[in-house]
């Protein structure tokens, strides 16, 4: 057992990481079960799209929202485990905007935010991959 206490902003990044996972886990649960809610979001055109995805594409999506809710969860715990759900989540992130940016042509159909948040999630995942990591240099996770 590791009797070095993690800092606050370990905490505080723990959290946010949970919360951050937690949303991609909601949007990926609207976009499976096809909620009013989700469909309010998008134009007819960009719904064919989405029900129009490879299972493959569905099936990395849950990878990596799953995988980063348990790597959050395995951070809050102290677990080292974290490290490798963060690797797995961002195996499926990879994944997944290769499809969407390089297969599809998704800019073209949802703008520029379809490129704009996929950075913002991989460069999201690629820090919580970073900060386990340190975390377990730290003696924070055991």
């Amino acid at each position: 057992m590791s009797t070095t206490k993690p800092s606050k902003a370990f905490w505080i990044i723990s959290g946010v990481a949970l919360l951050w996972n937690a949303m991609g886990v909601n949007q990926y649960l609207q976009q499976a079960y096809m909620t009013d809610a989700f469909k309010a979001m998008y134009t007819e055109e960009q719904l064919e799209m989405i029900s129009s995805s490879p299972s493959w594409v569905i099936a990395v999506f849950a990878i990596a929202v799953f995988g980063g809710l348990l790597g959050s969860l395995a951070l809050l715990l102290r677990r080292k485990i974290a490290r490798e759900l963060f690797i797995v989540s961002l195996i499926g992130i990879i994944a997944q905007m290769y499809h969407n940016l390089f297969m599809i042509d998704s800019v073209a159909i949802y703008g520029p935010g379809a490129a704009i948040m996929p950075i913002m999630v991989l460069a999201f995942a690629l820090f919580l991959l970073w900060f386990s990591k340190f975390s377990e240099k730290k003696s924070w996770l055991l």
